[in-house]
């Protein structure tokens, strides 16, 4: 499955989240750490939510860019 992941620069590197995934989050001192870790974050996030019984939650985000007159 393909889950959004939401990236965001900080002042001491990146910081990532998923929307459909509560409570799972990861950091990283550059773009490609931060996805790496936050690949692993997820992985190990459902595999928890497998072990206890739990529903796998079905990827239900997506993302837009609009454009406004600035």
């Amino acid at each position: 499955m393909k889950y959004l992941v939401i990236i965001e620069e900080t002042k001491t590197g990146y910081s990532a989240y998923s929307p459909d995934m509560d409570g799972c989050a990861a950091t990283g001192s550059t773009r490609e750490e931060v996805e790496k870790n936050m690949k692993e974050a997820m992985a190990f996030h459902l595999e928890g939510m497998r072990l206890e019984s739990q529903a796998v939650p079905k990827p239900r985000s997506y993302s837009s860019y609009l454009e406004i007159p600035a």
